[in-house]
């Protein structure tokens, strides 16, 4: 099995458990984009969505709807979020 190195960078307040937690759910993320490049499909934004949502409220300040047909690409995507509502 081929193992792969990242470096998870934990706020300074998380707990051991907030800390494992963490890196439990960041790993489960590795695991599952994975299991979708060795079966050839393409991420999609159903699960994803949801979580790029999170990630717009927690940088922005305010809550907006990923549309289905957003563009997976993180960087595109990034660059479309005044777009969403």
């Amino acid at each position: 099995m081929e193992t792969s190195r990242f470096d998870l960078d934990v706020p300074e307040s998380a707990s051991d458990e907030e800390a494992a937690a963490i890196a439990a759910a960041v790993g489960s993320h590795l695991r599952a984009q994975e299991a979708l490049a060795a079966a050839g499909e393409e991420p999609s934004w159903e699960d994803e969505r949801w979580s790029f949502a999170g990630r717009i409220k927690a940088t922005q300040g305010r809550s907006v709807r990923v549309p289905v047909g957003t563009p997976t690409d993180a960087w595109t995507a990034a660059g479309r979020t005044d777009r969403m509502r």
